[in-house]
C-alpha cells in the first residue's frame, strides 16, 4: 500500500469553508486508485475481525462494500491500461472527487447532489475490456450475483436477517454468532475476498508500470493460494 503511495503527489492541506481539509490537488485517476486501493486494505483488516468475533451481518455487508472498491480499482486500472480516454472514465472521475457540500460553510443549505457511474455500467466496462474472460455476459452476470447475494446484509432483507435466528432456545444472536454453521460458511468464504483483494492490487501494480510490484504480489497470491489450499484459477474465482 504504502509503496503505491509513493508513485503519487502526495495530498495537500486545503481551505474547505475556513476549515483545514487534507485533498489530491491534481485528482488525477492514479490518485483515485491508490485512495480506493487504501479502502480495499482498511476493509480486509476489518472483514477479518468481524469474522473472528463471528459478526456475519456487518461483514457481509462490508464484503459487498469490498467488492465494489475492487471492481473500481480494475475499472480504473483498464482505463490506464488501454489508455481509454472515453467519457465513462472521465465521468467517475468527476463525480469520485467532488465534495460532499458545495457551501462548507452551511452544510445544511448545501444544494449539492452527489452523482455515482451506475455500478452496471462499471461491471460492464470490466467485462468487456480485453483482459475480460470469454464471455463477457456470463462476467456480468457473475458480477450481478456476487452484488446480490450480499445486498441483504447492506439493506437488512429479512432472509438475511433471520440467519440471525437459531439455537436452543431459539433467539436472535446480537452478539455475534461464533459457534454456528453461518459463522463457519462466512469464514470460509473471506478468503475469497482477500483473493480478490490481492488480484485488485496486481492490476493495479500493471496500472501504474510497477513490475517489480507486481512481481511481488503475484508471488503473495502464490503464497495465499498455498495456504489456502484453494485452486482458485480452476475454480474461476
Amino acid at each position: 500500500m504504502h509503496a503505491f503511495e509513493k508513485l503519487v503527489p502526495a495530498p495537500k492541506r486545503v481551505s474547505l469553508g475556513g476549515q483545514l481539509a487534507i485533498r489530491y490537488a491534481e485528482k488525477t485517476i492514479y490518485q483515485a486508485l491508490v485512495q480506493k486501493l487504501a479502502r480495499l486494505v482498511s476493509g480486509l483488516g476489518a472483514a477479518r475481525i468481524l469474522s473472528l468475533q463471528g459478526y456475519i451481518q456487518e461483514l457481509g455487508a462490508l464484503q459487498r462494500m469490498l467488492d465494489e472498491f475492487r471492481e473500481d480499482i480494475t475499472f480504473l486500472s483498464l482505463a490506464v491500461i488501454y489508455n481509454d480516454k472515453s467519457d465513462l472514465p472521465i465521468r467517475y472521475l468527476q463525480y469520485f472527487y467532488q465534495e460532499e457540500f458545495d457551501k462548507p460553510d452551511d452544510p445544511v443549505g448545501s444544494t449539492q447532489d452527489r452523482r455515482m457511474v451506475p455500478r452496471k455500467k462499471i461491471q460492464a466496462y470490466i467485462a468487456q475490456s480485453e483482459a475480460a474472460a470469454p464471455d463477457p455476459s456470463r462476467s456480468i452476470q457473475l458480477s450481478k450475483t456476487i452484488s446480490k447475494a450480499y445486498s441483504g446484509y447492506v439493506h437488512g432483507a429479512s432472509p438475511h436477517i433471520m440467519e440471525m435466528y437459531g439455537g436452543s432456545p431459539p433467539k436472535f444472536h446480537v452478539q455475534g454468532m461464533l459457534g454456528t454453521p453461518r459463522a463457519e460458511d462466512h469464514r470460509r468464504d473471506i478468503w475469497n475476498v482477500f483473493y480478490r483483494g490481492i488480484n485488485a492490487f496486481g492490476i493495479a501494480a500493471k496500472a501504474f508500470g510497477e513490475e517489480d510490484l507486481l512481481k511481488d504480489i503475484l508471488t503473495l497470491r502464490e503464497r495465499f493460494e498455498s495456504v489456502s489450499g484453494e485452486d482458485y484459477f480452476d475454480a474461476g474465482r
